[in-house]
């Protein structure tokens, strides 16, 4: 971002905000309503208009907006932003991400699979390239608390009795992945002389799962803003092309579903991306790679933790060579990712505590909240990123580097894959 919107009185840090607001939505739901899914879907433009357009499914949209409004505006008042830039930009922001909607719901469009989130982002990133955004609008772009929001809703739909059931095989697959692709990505970093703290970011990202990995592990070593945003964007938009060309390149090897959804779910680094790619294979293609990616979803906060104690206990020097912070248990506890205990909690909740009734009632209304905030973080990405400042000041050589760190991902997923999902 160009600006940083001015800060009043912080009452809660961002993980902790992200955390309350994904419950308010989730206890919301379980006791008092369950927002009906604006319909998306057209085929012609007399579809467009009498059924996206229609006054029934404004008003759902509607509904959404004032949801997520209200969501939006909490968080920036508990983590001490300017609520009268969020106010002024975030009607634009969402009529973009409905844009982005609108036409990942075009039936076209819907044969090559494409979710809304990469129109949202692909939106953004032609925006930005185009116009420089004013301060208001920048202000609205609070992407980190939006895409935290996302990920403790995202807990809702990870069981742990269907990982228990179907994952054993994904989470000895995502350790060994996790752990090889890390240190392989972290080598080649340190070699390419690339600076730790940009190094453990990108590491993490291409590794675990992709954009929460890269922020919970600039939250864990207190990460610089503007790399944790090349970050982000560079995982963003490979996971594209990945996206696309993966399910081809499984189908002209003559892969079953069970290993394909194996290696999409260990190589992709974006749950809709994941989805998205397993859904152009068949249905257990789908399921097979939605477990494996909730499997390093899990192991997000475990790798957190550890990268805090590291970071932390090894007394790390900014750049002035002055120690940032003494390494205590307290500094460990601050830096520690909480949006990924709300994660946690959420799951345990639609696990082990409420009824399956309930459960099947309000998880299709979370589930499509959930989307809308990550469309709604996808479409602030793209307004962040400019490409003409991606690959200057140093960030030519970890671009390199995340391209290679993720070949080489791609090649053990696929092998480890092959032998433990034939």
């Amino acid at each position: 971002m160009e600006i940083s919107p001015q800060k009043s009185r912080v009452l809660l840090h961002e993980d902790w905000a992200s955390v309350c607001i994904g419950f308010i939505i989730i206890f919301l739901a379980i006791g008092l309503f369950v927002l009906p899914a604006p319909e998306y879907g057209w085929k012609t433009f007399s579809d467009l208009f009498g059924a996206v357009f229609s006054g029934g499914n404004l008003g759902k949209i509607a509904a959404q907006f004032l949801l997520v409004f209200a969501g939006g505006a909490l968080g920036v008042v508990l983590t001490g932003g300017k609520l009268r830039y969020f106010l002024q930009g975030f009607p634009l922001l969402f009529l973009l991400t409905l844009f982005a909607q609108v036409l990942a719901g075009n039936a076209q469009v819907k044969a090559l699979n494409l979710e809304a989130v990469i129109f949202s982002l692909l939106l953004g990133l032609l925006i930005r390239q185009l116009f420089n955004l004013p301060a208001w609008f920048n202000g609205a772009l609070t992407t980190e608390l939006f895409v935290k929001i996302g990920l403790v809703l995202l807990g809702s739909s990870v069981i742990f009795t269907d990982i228990l059931k179907n994952g054993t095989l994904g989470l000895i697959q995502s350790l060994v992945v996790v752990l090889s692709v890390w240190y392989f990505s972290y080598w080649v970093c340190k070699r390419w002389k690339i600076d730790e703290e940009l190094a453990f970011m990108l590491s993490s990202a291409v590794s675990i799962c992709g954009v929460s990995a890269a922020i919970a592990t600039a939250g864990a070593i207190n990460g610089d803003s503007k790399k944790l945003s090349f970050v982000v964007s560079l995982v963003l938009i490979v996971a594209i092309p990945m996206m696309i060309f993966m399910p081809m390149i499984a189908n002209y090897l003559g892969l079953s579903q069970e290993v394909t959804g194996a290696w999409l779910g260990g190589t992709i680094d974006t749950s809709g991306a994941v989805v998205a790619s397993g859904s152009m294979v068949g249905e257990k293609a789908l399921e097979v790679s939605t477990i494996v990616k909730f499997s390093q979803n899990v192991l997000l906060g475990v790798a957190a933790f550890f990268i805090s104690i590291y970071w932390t206990l090894t007394g790390k020097k900014n750049e002035d060579g002055v120690a940032v912070e003494k390494p205590t248990v307290k500094i460990i506890w601050d830096r520690f990712p909480k949006f990924v205990l709300g994660f946690l909690v959420a799951s345990l909740i639609f696990s082990f505590i409420l009824t399956p009734d309930t459960v099947k009632e309000v998880k299709g209304h979370l589930k499509n909240i959930q989307t809308l905030w990550f469309g709604l973080a996808f479409t602030s990405i793209g307004l962040e990123t400019k490409f003409s400042d991606l690959f200057k000041d140093g960030f030519r050589m970890p671009f390199w580097a995340f391209l290679l760190a993720q070949f080489f991902n791609i090649i053990i997923t696929l092998i480890l894959a092959y032998y433990l999902f034939k």
